[in-house]
């Protein structure tokens, strides 16, 4: 199980994409897959942390979100054969989910508020407050919509603490700062200017930055100057704990907020991007957090007055945890998980009962059409038929089920020597999804390992163009132009010692 996740980050993009991705990496990993990230940024510590993490990273030096990009990312995904492309970014629109569908994968798409025009992923997960279907009214009919906190993506580090209960001081002292990864407006120093007039005995701070905040060396020296003990952070990995540890939190509106939620943090926000705002409004109006609004217009004075109050307030910051953890259970990552698992799938061989099942898949007008023989296929000529299918040591006939062993297509193999003639079909609710090259694979994986099976031979009607681009995704080479059964084909064949 291999998932390939094309995400980038930078001091303008900021470092959320890459971790909330990392949180949906580490839970494929503890269901035993692989994970792949692409980058055409370059971000050392992150790469430092994903690589600690045992995850590959390529760096891809192309123009974000291009035709080129989305077509480069494409061709890796099926070099490395993988099972999902997972894409989180603003510069991802409509063409770009396009061609990787186009490119027959599977696509899960990571949104903030809708900003494509169209959807053409298998799965659109939002995971904010304010997500709704209306964000997505142009969609494919296949598009599943993954909406709301219940999906929100917490690292491996946070799952420990599902169903802890926060102290709650009646003077809060301790305090954490944390404005993002990058921060490229330097808000994090405004905030702590700010902190040197809150006037509250034994008060601590802890600053947290990421790799690619470029004002390092200036907090590093405003901490210094501090009245009062601050201690600054930098790409740390124990957020839990620091979270566990605070009493109130100074944050922006990004995904660290899901964080601080699900820990029952009381936080102070400030709007750091245009796409942060729905969500502190939302949150501010549930009694989450007291949001202080676009950063600009807020003074260093306004922050140090809605700090010091928040942190002699306890019944307001009781009520704020509280507010707070019931949005998320830290389920989300699993959830989305489950998803994703859904559309694997095994083989299984056919048995008695699938007769009807495949008869009704045969009959289908979009089957005929392709078929070397275009009429409908009678009952009891197909009974027979199956029948004989069944009893022959020289077929091997499989039906594909996913994780909740449902049929999604068949395939079946008449052998002839060592050779083997290939015929499949996908169940009409699954067509289009990309399943066709991934039965493929598998179903000639399977063959090749289980017999002497040499090479595989299929035949194919010219205009089955779905199926022919299928193959040849499959690692399918074409051969010949050919006549069966008084139809023209085309031949493609596969060879065992050039398979995979």
């Amino acid at each position: 199980m291999k998932l390939f996740i094309r995400v980038d980050a930078s001091t303008q993009i900021g470092t959320g994409h890459v971790m909330r991705c990392l949180a949906l990496a580490q839970a494929w990993q503890d269901a035993g897959g692989q994970v792949i990230f692409v980058m055409a940024t370059e971000a050392p510590g992150l790469k430092t942390r994903l690589n600690a993490e045992g995850m590959e990273v390529i760096h891809l030096p192309i123009q974000i979100g291009s035709a080129e990009d989305a077509e480069e990312t494409a061709k890796l995904a099926h070099q490395f054969n993988a099972n999902w492309v997972v894409v989180d970014g603003y510069h991802f629109d409509a063409k770009y989910q396009e061609i990787i569908k186009q490119s027959e994968l599977k696509l899960l798409f990571i949104d903030d508020y809708g900003h494509a025009k169209e959807y053409h992923a298998d799965i659109v997960l939002n995971q904010n407050i304010h997500a709704c279907e209306g964000l997505y009214r142009n969609r494919q009919p296949y598009t599943k919509l993954l909406l709301g906190t219940s999906y929100s993506l917490l690292r491996r580090e946070f799952w420990q603490w599902r169903g802890w209960q926060r102290s709650l001081p009646l003077i809060a002292k301790n305090l954490l700062v944390t404005l993002g990864g990058a921060d490229s407006d330097n808000v994090t120093l405004k905030v702590i200017q700010g902190l040197q007039q809150v006037e509250i005995e034994e008060l601590e701070a802890v600053v947290v930055v990421g790799g690619s905040n470029p004002h390092y060396e200036q907090l590093r020296l405003a901490i210094q100057e501090s009245r009062f003990p601050i201690h600054l952070k930098r790409n740390v990995t124990d957020m839990p704990d620091l979270m566990s540890w605070a009493d109130v939190a100074v944050t922006a509106g990004g995904s660290t907020c899901w964080e601080l939620a699900f820990m029952g943090l009381p936080s102070v926000m400030l709007i750091l991007a245009d796409n942060q705002r729905a969500i502190a409004e939302k949150l501010e109006a549930m009694g989450v957090v007291v949001n202080l609004g676009w950063h600009e217009n807020v003074s260093a004075v306004e922050i140090a007055s809605a700090v010091a109050q928040l942190l002699i307030t306890d019944g307001r910051r009781e009520k704020m945890t509280r507010c707070s953890q019931e949005l998320l259970d830290g389920q989300g990552s699993s959830r989305v998980l489950s998803y994703l698992k859904d559309n694997f799938f095994q083989l299984r061989s056919v048995q008695q009962d699938d007769c009807w099942l495949l008869w009704e898949w045969s009959n289908a007008p979009e089957v005929r059409a392709v078929s070397f023989s275009s009429k409908s296929i009678l009952w009891e000529n197909h009974v027979q038929w199956f029948k004989s299918k069944l009893t022959n040591p020289n077929c091997i006939f499989y039906i594909a089920i996913n994780n909740n062993n449902v049929p999604i297509g068949q395939i079946r193999y008449d052998i002839e020597n060592y050779e083997a003639t290939v015929s499949m079909s996908i169940a009409p609710k699954f067509r289009n999804q990309g399943y066709g090259t991934s039965l493929i694979k598998l179903a000639c994986k399977q063959l090749f390992s289980d017999s002497d099976i040499t090479r595989i031979n299929a035949y194919i009607k010219p205009n089955n163009q779905a199926s022919i681009k299928a193959f040849y995704k499959a690692g399918f080479q074409s051969k010949v132009v050919t006549t069966l059964q008084e139809h023209q084909a085309i031949l493609l064949i596969i060879d065992k010692y050039k398979f995979g």
